[in-house]
């Protein structure tokens, strides 16, 4: 299967690290189509990298506003490793409405660290404009973002707000249900996963991958495979701690506490889970997942710290102890990459509603969370076009059928 010449045009929401590393990684496979190593799947439904278009960006921040894609990755407060820097995209970035998409305690740090909201965006921040925000001003914003994502023909848009952003991942939602553009919710706020969210997906015939991006090779994917494996080889999980510690701007967001209760929930759930399939209760299992702490001088690394206490033959001791260093957005592009062309193959056959298989294999909080070998075994046939018992149900014709028969 083979599309060379076909575009899936991708919109982002939120210019920071995450979107740095991929348009990097884009633009590198594209350039050495040779090289698939670093890739989880080269071909995804006849799509590869170089098929991914990206046609327009939306920030807040005055140092990114009115640049080309292509410079403003590599603009403060941004501090992903820089891999790959031949950018060719020229993407416009167009500004966005704050919502409540800052947090304001970054405020109380310098300038190269964090966000600087554009001055007439200080006016739709909710969090902290008061009485002076301007809800004619968030409306006409709107209106310039549809009008943009219709201009440049967008089919998928990219959630990097972030975390907490409950607000702001809405309003981008309703917008794509309204233009009938496909989500790739990166962040912890439930759309995919919560049910009347994913049916107003389903009414207007959409597909979507959500909620919450797990990374490529990061603390969550290594959580769940040492869960699976204790459960595998018998033991009992008495506890299951993993702890965070980076120095990018989404450590320093989430250093509002308030900030935290979807993320915190998110990454749990991931561990949660794999008790939940197997019908193990977690009443005598201590699980903790969460960011512990902003370190700036680490910038763009993440250092994940891992405790399980097990209990084993005869109730025998096991511990482990283990720690991930990682650069943290290309870790995250290196699954989005591929989230953007499955969510994009399921379009182009029929499918609508939250994508079971992709959304586990890619996100922490999907609709349904599953094992990794099915969920791997759910998008190896997406990539191949093919249907199986849980996509069958996705499709656009199966809800209309069911739709006559009520």
């Amino acid at each position: 299967m083979s599309n060379i010449d076909k575009k899936i045009k991708v919109a982002i929401v939120g210019v920071g690290n995450c979107a740095s590393s991929l348009v990097q990684g884009v633009e590198y496979y594209t350039r050495y189509s040779e090289k698939t190593s670093g890739l989880m799947a080269d071909n995804i439904g006849g799509y590869r990298a170089a098929n991914i278009e990206f046609v327009c960006g939306f920030d807040v921040d005055e140092r990114k506003i009115g640049l080309a894609l292509k410079d403003a990755i590599f603009t403060k407060p941004n501090c992903a490793i820089e891999l790959y820097t031949d950018i060719t995209s020229a993407a416009p970035v167009y500004r966005s409405p704050v919502l409540d998409g800052v947090s304001p305690q970054m405020l109380a740090y310098p300038a190269e660290n964090r966000f600087v909201v554009k001055e007439e965006l200080k006016e739709t921040d909710l969090l902290t404009s008061g009485e002076r925000y301007n809800e004619a001003l968030t409306a006409t914003i709107r209106q310039e973002i549809i009008s943009r994502l219709q201009a440049h023909e967008a089919e998928v848009l990219i959630n990097y707000l972030p975390v907490g952003s409950q607000l702001a991942t809405e309003f981008y939602a309703e917008i794509c249900l309204e233009l009938g553009i496909s989500l790739v919710n990166c962040i912890p706020v439930f759309i995919a996963s919560d049910p009347e969210w994913e049916q107003k997906f389903i009414n207007a015939s959409i597909p979507l991958i959500g909620d919450d991006m797990r990374s490529q090779f990061g603390a969550s994917i290594l959580s769940q495979m040492l869960q699976e494996l204790a459960f595998e080889r018998g033991h009992h999980v008495k506890a299951h701690i993993q702890r965070n510690v980076g120095g990018n701007t989404d450590f320093l967001n989430m250093e509002d506490k308030n900030r935290l209760k979807s993320k915190k929930i998110s990454k749990e759930n991931v561990i949660r889970a794999q008790n939940d399939i197997r019908g193990i209760s977690t009443a005598d299992s201590f699980l903790h997942a969460g960011p512990s702490e902003y370190i700036a001088f680490y910038g763009d690394n993440k250092v994940a710290n891992f405790r399980l206490e097990l209990e084993g033959f005869m109730g025998s001791p096991v511990t482990l102890d283990a720690q991930l260093s990682v650069q943290d957005s290309p870790n995250s592009a290196g699954v989005v990459i591929d989230a953007v062309r499955y969510v994009y193959v399921a379009r182009e056959m029929g499918l609508v509603g939250a994508l079971r298989g992709p959304s586990a294999a890619t996100q922490k909080t999907p609709p349904q969370q599953m094992m990794f070998a099915d969920a791997t075994y759910e998008c190896h046939a997406l990539a191949k076009r093919e249907l199986t018992a849980s996509t069958r149900k996705q499709l656009k014709m199966s809800f209309e059928l069911a739709d006559k028969m009520d």
